[in-house]
């Protein structure tokens, strides 16, 4: 199992425990249990494994071995094991099941010359063939998820999986044939030794995962932000496969908590996830260590050794929580709360009389933005002692809001002491008297105001710091797995929520769009899995299936588009609706189907008239605030506000208008007041050949720099961003200069 190479890890044999209940049509009842009785021979599956794919030979086909009239007098009488000394609970979570079909979009010669089918969409499934052959005959179909700079087929990231089908045909007509018991993460296969030309007819890919169904849908006029969006979903169908897997292609596919953790929320608005959670969290329990430790993965195939990493172990502490605010159903919280309180008393032992957790091992904020030959300290790296105290503040508050939830007035009273002590810890270990933090990264702020750590008044120059962070990296994220979640909330949260769009909008390397504007059709595991020129990430990593970055999905549902939770209440028993116009966008709308019914929150800017759409579904309520509105002028489904029932508590708090309602849909149209939704044409990522296009751009350019208009090599830098150029070619313009050109250029509309 995965990267260790450990086999055999819940045994030396393979066996199976079956009990079939059959209802007679009497009423009576037959009972029949796997025993000695039973006969057992070989098939014609050779081999199948996740990792390295399957093998199978038609020509050892039985026929009709399932019916009663089926000859098993070759066979063997199976043999009964020891039962092993261990606990056996039954899987409570959804099933895995094929889902869609998707057909070629295109079947091509690479450069080497390989038989190469693409289906135009990274999934995770299998390979179904029909085709004829003369017997004997072998196919071998490998899987990969890109081809590589010069167009040829790249499996080298796949590290030591081999992802590769075998078929030998037993000549007798047409054949049909789908793996049983692997599954591959690909778009592209590779078919060698086919009879024949190959056709569109010939293969298809069987899209599987766990039936989660669809909850919910974001849609906007940023066909970049749907492709986004898309990706997202596509990470989250193709990893919630049972577990909720890092990658489902190399020789890893774990339940990894630190990416569960942090994608959670997004999770629970996508898909119907109570299930998958509730499973998965019990397989958790199962693998806690008695000292409280959590292991990296679950289930824990990496062993003992391999636990208790910040931001990974409290997956077990944040997920509950998050599932119970999403479902209303304490069972989450409930269930899980001996585990959660061990992983609590795991941190304390460890922290000591300071309650300060400066030990063991940790991975960090995962996959942050990094240079190589890093001389000027450009390197995003946020030190890993002051995140596992961050985490391990988080983890007692949310343990402290759990007991408030079950009511247990004496955890509520230690977990509320001890927050206090591990926060004042954090403090005194990590924050300056002027407030500045020890890490200076984009995550170390984001965490700090998100997990609510400073005192009152160093919050605002916190939130200033990683404005300027962000600006300093010319609008660029560069936080890595623990980070990303929350940048955009704490950015919208306190003030600067046009610069949370310019990062969600941002298009160049590190960015949530850089991706799509490579082809991606699933979220990276590195920001750069593919760089600018096509050449690839370093192959021992670099998945291109890996859902933890598509945590913004949770931002663009709650903000973007308006759907939230309402604590006090939660499983949208009162519903938040609050859309937030910003960024390039001119519309935005999302669903979301609740346990309640069907939720929905959009908006559109129309000839200067902003429309909001509201649903909410019977048996709840929402507080909804309607953004840049004046009370006079809204009208409700073509009525005046003032004369709508069901319409209660309306006021206008500054530049929007607070009100309640009860279920029903709800169209809500006024003139906008300061939202003008002009889009944006450049920033300074633009390049160079984009702003030569514009009449307009181009005068702005020649007038700040003649020096790259007038270049001897002006076709060699076409491709590169005005502060690309500026670094590459050692042009020296003062800040200001690059500052007003900024501002000029984004005047464009």
């Amino acid at each position: 199992m995965g990267f260790a190479g450990e086999k055999n890890y819940y045994g030396n044999e393979t066996a199976i425990l079956v009990q079939i209940e059959i209802d007679l049509q009497d009423g009576s009842k037959e009972i029949i249990l796997s025993d000695e009785s039973w006969k057992v021979g070989n098939g014609p599956i050779l081999e199948s494994d996740i990792y390295n794919g399957e093998k199978y030979d038609a020509r050892k086909e039985f026929k009709a071995f399932s019916s009663s009239s089926f000859d098993d007098g070759k066979w063997k009488n199976a043999v009964v094991l020891t039962s092993p000394d261990i606990s056996i609970v039954a899987p409570d979570g959804p099933i895995v099941k094929r889902h869609e079909i998707l057909k070629p979009k295109e079947i091509l010669t690479t450069p080497k010359g390989e038989k190469v089918i693409d289906f135009g969409q990274n999934l995770v499934g299998r390979i179904r063939m029909k085709a004829t052959a003369p017997s004997g005959t072998t196919i071998k179909i490998e899987h990969a998820e890109i081809l590589d700079k010069d167009g040829n087929f790249y499996t080298e990231n796949l590290r030591a999986a081999l992802q590769l089908v075998e078929y030998t045909f037993n000549g007798k007509g047409i054949e049909e044939y789908e793996p049983k018991f692997t599954f591959q993460g690909f778009r592209y296969i590779k078919v060698e030794n086919f009879p024949g030309e190959i056709s569109e007819s010939n293969f298809e890919a069987v899209v599987i995962h766990s039936d989660i169904g669809k909850a919910g849908h974001f849609e906007s006029s940023e066909p970049l932000i749907d492709q986004l969006q898309h990706n997202i979903i596509w990470g989250q169908k193709g990893n919630f496969l049972d577990v909720p897997t890092d990658c489902p292609q190399r020789d890893e596919r774990m339940g990894w908590t630190g990416d569960a953790q942090a994608f959670s929320r997004t999770a629970a608005f996508n898909g119907h996830v109570a299930g998958f959670f509730t499973k998965w969290l019990k397989d958790l329990s199962l693998d806690q260590l008695e000292n409280g430790a959590v292991p990296f993965v679950i289930p824990n195939v990496l062993g003992e050794n391999s636990v208790s990493a910040t931001g990974w172990a409290d997956a077990a502490t944040i997920i509950p929580w998050n599932m119970y605010l999403a479902y209303g159903d304490i069972r989450f919280l409930s269930n899980q709360y001996d585990g959660m309180k061990k992983w609590i008393d795991y941190m304390m032992n460890e922290a000591g009389e300071d309650l300060l957790w400066d030990t063991g091992f940790h991975f960090g904020d995962w996959l942050f933005y990094s240079v190589n030959d890093d001389r000027m300290g450009v390197s995003a790296i946020t030190d890993r002692y002051f995140l596992a105290q961050a985490f391990f503040v988080h983890s007692v508050e949310i343990m402290k809001k759990t007991a408030t939830v079950l009511n247990k007035p004496a955890d509520i009273e230690y977990y509320t002491n001890l927050h206090k002590k591990v926060l004042k810890a954090f403090q005194n270990e990590y924050v300056t008297s002027g407030g500045r933090l020890v890490s200076s990264t984009q995550t170390a702020y984001v965490l700090a105001l998100e997990f609510d750590l400073l005192p009152e008044h160093l919050r605002a120059q916190a939130v200033e710091r990683l404005v300027s962070n962000i600006k300093g990296y010319r609008n660029h994220i560069t936080t890595g797995f623990l980070g990303t979640p929350h940048i955009c909330h704490v950015l919208s949260d306190h003030g600067h929520e046009e610069l949370a769009y310019t990062l969600l909008h941002q298009e160049s390397y590190p960015s949530w769009l850089y991706p799509v504007k490579m082809g991606a059709t699933t979220i990276w595991e590195r920001w750069d899995g593919i760089k600018p020129d096509g050449s690839l990430q370093e192959k021992g990593m670099n998945s291109f299936n890996h859902y933890a970055y598509g945590a913004v999905g949770d931002w663009m549902y709650r903000v973007v588009a308006g759907i939230d939770i309402d604590e006090s209440n939660p499983g949208y028993k009162n519903i938040k609706i609050h859309p937030r116009p910003g960024g390039k966008f001119l519309k935005a709308k999302a669903t979301h189907q609740s346990a309640y019914g069907d939720i929905e929150s959009g908006w559109e800017l129309e000839n200067g008239l902003l429309k909001v759409f509201v649903q909410i579904p019977p048996n709840t309520t929402a507080d909804v605030i309607l953004p840049f509105a004046r009370l006079a002028q809204v009208q409700v489904n073509g009525k005046d506000l003032k004369n709508t029932k069901g319409i209660t508590n309306s006021r206008q708090i500054g530049n929007e208008v607070s009100l309640q309602l009860g279920s029903g849909s709800w169209s809500f149209e006024y003139e906008s007041n300061g939202f003008t939704g002009k889009q944006v044409l450049f920033t300074l990522e633009s390049t160079i050949e984009d702003l030569m296009k514009n009449k307009e751009a181009k005068n702005i350019l020649a007038e700040y720099f003649p020096e790259i208009t007038n270049h001897a090599y002006l076709d060699r830098i076409k491709n590169l961003s005005i502060p690309k150029a500026i670094d590459d070619y050692i042009i020296l313009p003062s800040p200001e200069k690059l500052e007003r050109y900024e501002v000029a250029i984004k005047k464009i509309k």
